[in-house]
């Protein structure tokens, strides 16, 4: 969905990183507006503001945090990420996306305000303590790359420091000018899987599963940490055997001990995205397996069923990389243990876990780790 219209805030017209993206977004007609609220009334006036969104940009300035604490989900294991609130929204349409519902009206945002989160940044490098930080909570991280050096611009930042790794995390393959950066293992390039079914029919947009993986594989030759996400899994008759194909797919292309971490996390959703999924994904069938609702008011997986898929696939990953780093996301001790066969121990035991895995790959300064 090609970006065709850009509305530019006044109080950031004259930056000059605007005219730069202006620049980039060949036949995108521009404007400046005084506030939101007239980018909103545009895209809730078309027949499926969902798309629309896709294909408005409005440059602005981020006035709350650019360093913020993942927030998690009540009563389930959360893993202490921080999240770097760079912009908003995604122009790829995958049917599951809580961002669907999440932001009303979703709209492409991108900050433009790049001083302040450089001085966030530097308090964040300050502390005593390590931090895992990524971009992909309320976008992609990946999809500014066509237009903004700003990612180019991170993983230059990170890599002056030792205290802090970067996760850039994607489902594109826009990797091209990352790869000669000089990264100092501070930036983890992570990829999202899943089947290729799940891809074909719920990921509208997205790079193929062998396009990821060809991806991750550059990034891997020219140093990068990695790392990947099973989330979200999804059920359905026969997903078993084809998780595990997509995890022999990505040892065979991807040596274990480029991985920093991998992540595992089924489909879940507030009850509110199912109108909008049937509404605008009127032929899948996602949102119609055996659902509960979960501790949190998420509808999620029955629990025996979750457990089922996240030790089928465990199995798969550890016989290629017994020990890497693997967790769950978002999920119950319960099932931690019925699953992995552990639970981190401790308050802050998930926490512990993938800081000293980010020691280990990304050359973090020990002293800081909690062993």
């Amino acid at each position: 969905m090609p970006v065709d219209r850009i509305y530019i805030e006044s109080s950031v017209a004259q930056r000059p990183a605007v005219d730069d993206i202006v620049r980039r977004i060949d036949g995108a007609r521009a404007s400046i507006v005084e506030d939101s609220q007239t980018v909103y009334d545009a895209v809730l006036k078309a027949k499926d503001p969902v798309s629309r969104g896709k294909q408005v940009l409005y440059l602005t300035q981020n006035r709350g945090p650019f360093v913020r604490n993942c927030p998690g989900t009540r009563n389930y294991t959360c893993c202490g990420y921080r999240i770097l609130h760079v912009g908003t929204y995604c122009v790829m349409d995958c049917a599951y996306c809580i961002l669907q519902s999440y932001f009303h009206p979703p709209v492409l945002q991108f900050f433009v305000n790049h001083d302040d989160m450089h001085r966030e940044l530097v308090r964040l490098f300050a502390e005593d303590r390590i931090s895992r930080i990524g971009t992909g909570e309320f976008t992609d991280s990946l999809i500014w790359e066509r237009w903004t050096p700003l990612c180019r611009d991170l993983i230059d930042t990170f890599a002056g420091q030792d205290r802090a790794v970067l996760e850039l995390k994607t489902k594109t393959t826009a990797v091209a000018q990352l790869l000669d950066r000089e990264h100092r293992q501070k930036t983890i390039m992570a990829w999202s899987l899943n089947t290729e079914r799940i891809i074909a029919e719920e990921e509208r947009n997205t790079a193929s599963l062998e396009a990821r993986l060809t991806a991750a594989a550059k990034c891997a030759d020219r140093g990068y940490p990695l790392a990947f996400h099973f989330d979200p899994m999804m059920i359905y008759e026969g997903c078993k055997a084809d998780y595990r194909q997509v995890v022999d797919r990505l040892f065979a292309r991807i040596p274990s001990s480029a991985v920093v971490w991998i992540s595992m996390g089924t489909f879940r959703f507030m009850p509110a995205l199912k109108a909008v999924v049937e509404r605008r994904f009127p032929g899948s069938k996602i949102i119609y397996g055996e659902f509960v609702p979960g501790l949190d008011g998420k509808m999620r997986y029955f629990s025996p069923l979750r457990i089922s898929l996240y030790r089928e696939v465990a199995e798969a990953i550890r016989a290629h990389a017994p020990d890497i780093t693997l967790y769950l996301c978002m999920e119950d001790e319960k099932t931690w243990q019925r699953s992995l066969g552990f639970f981190p121990a401790g308050k802050d035991g998930l926490n512990q876990m993938l800081d000293q895995a980010a020691v280990r790959h990304c050359g973090l300064l020990k002293s800081l780790a909690r062993f």
